[in-house]
């Protein structure tokens, strides 16, 4: 019998393909690149690659019990931190862990782990994984905008795809699954195309 809580694992799937796909998003030359420059507060978005390899690492381990093996990745952080680099780490990790997570039972989803200082089910944790995740890929789709960088489709349309949803611009994602994009991207980035860009301001304000 299927567990009430396989929405939690096809919702981190899709979470990791957006993952990959605000990476694939990036370019090289940018990784570096602070929000404001001068300004060591913000992260680059290699320390936010570096960042979420570390900080889901730690919640799986800890509080999942999720310990992957050597040969699925060697180490928390890619020795070799390039875009490619982490593109093809962060989905062999993800995968594993997804595979792993579709075993649990119900009553395991359930039982109460450590949460830092708190006791919550895994459940519960789990939720707030997704949540954080989705957190800081919305930071980076911001430091990408900031660096004139187009954006595809996360969750909707963006204003590279035809604006707001009020004029039914197309969503458009950059690759279809996780697969494609690792080839897409490996061969020098093949996402799908761009329509042409809206001439005027892309907002809600008259």
């Amino acid at each position: 019998m299927a567990s009430r809580y396989a929405f939690l694992v096809e919702t981190y799937a899709t979470e990791t393909l957006k993952v990959l796909s605000v990476w694939a998003m990036t370019a090289e030359s940018s990784l570096d690149q602070r929000p404001a420059a001068g300004d060591r507060r913000g992260r680059t978005l290699r320390e936010h690659m570096v960042h979420q390899c570390q900080s889901e690492n730690g919640w799986f381990v800890n509080m999942f019990g999720l310990v992957a093996p050597s040969e699925v990745v060697p180490a928390v952080v890619p020795a070799d931190q390039t875009k490619l680099g982490f593109l093809a780490h962060y989905a062999a990790i993800a995968e594993w862990r997804r595979a792993q997570l579709q075993l649990k039972a119900d009553a395991w989803w359930e039982e109460h782990a450590t949460f830092f200082e708190l006791q919550k089910p895994r459940n519960w944790i789990m939720t707030r994984r997704i949540a954080h995740t989705a957190h800081h890929r919305g930071q980076q789709t911001t430091m990408l905008r900031m660096f004139g960088q187009d954006l595809h489709s996360t969750y909707g349309p963006t204003a590279d795809t035809g604006g707001l949803a009020k004029d039914k611009p197309p969503v458009v994602y950059p690759y279809p699954d996780v697969a494609s994009l690792l080839a897409g991207e490996s061969a020098g980035g093949s996402k799908q195309a761009l329509p042409t860009a809206v001439d005027r301001p892309v907002t809600e304000l008259p």
